[in-house]
């Protein structure tokens, strides 16, 4: 690692949002493509995303699941729950970040899609008595969604099918299913929507 990201990785510490939010910015430019050097910083992600505060653990995450495609050893298949846990922070803002970048990590090898999908389904189920658990739900079904685009699976449209219909109400039902219109069975002629 260069000198400039090894000092970017260091100011995702920092105490001065600015600063901190360019280094963000640089650590993900230049995770956007694998590195050989995710292994040096995957333990400091890892303690920041529990000890930080939390703009540091949404950065945390979202570096994390960047680090996915670079991971050689296989940590995140082991750290997986640990970054789904940051989805449930107590900061919404944070768990918010945390589920929507989990896209990367699905992307990044057959069995880490098989955990996040797998992960993703039962935290649909979950959710659903949570504050804020239709948003959360919508944020499921997006990653989903880009997982599909970006590693297309035949299996993610049946699940996202299936997940819609744990919805009750209808409005969110038809909120969710916008994210697959083009991708959903459409409904056969004279018959009611």
């Amino acid at each position: 690692m260069d000198k400039a990201t090894r000092d970017h990785f260091a100011n995702l510490r920092s105490q001065d949002a600015d600063s901190r939010y360019a280094s963000f910015r640089h650590v993900m430019e230049v995770t956007q493509a694998p590195v050989d050097w995710a292994a040096e910083v995957w333990d400091g992600l890892l303690a920041l995303l529990k000890e930080g505060d939390n703009h540091q653990r949404a950065i945390a995450a979202q570096v994390l699941a960047n680090l996915a495609k670079s991971d050689t050893e296989g940590r995140m298949l082991k750290d997986l729950d640990r970054l789904m846990a940051a989805t449930k922070d107590e900061k919404f803002v944070t768990a918010r970040h945390s589920l929507q970048a989990l896209w990367r990590v699905a992307t990044a090898s057959e069995p880490l899609r098989k955990a996040v999908v797998g992960r993703l389904k039962k935290r649909f189920q979950e959710c659903a008595t949570e504050k804020n658990g239709t948003l959360i739900r919508y944020d499921i079904l997006e990653v989903l969604r880009k997982t599909h685009d970006a590693t297309p699976d035949d299996s993610l449209p049946k699940l996202a099918v299936e997940l819609i219909s744990q919805e009750e109400d209808p409005k969110y039902q038809k909120k969710y299913s916008g994210l697959w219109k083009d991708l959903l069975p459409k409904p056969k002629r004279g018959a009611k929507a």
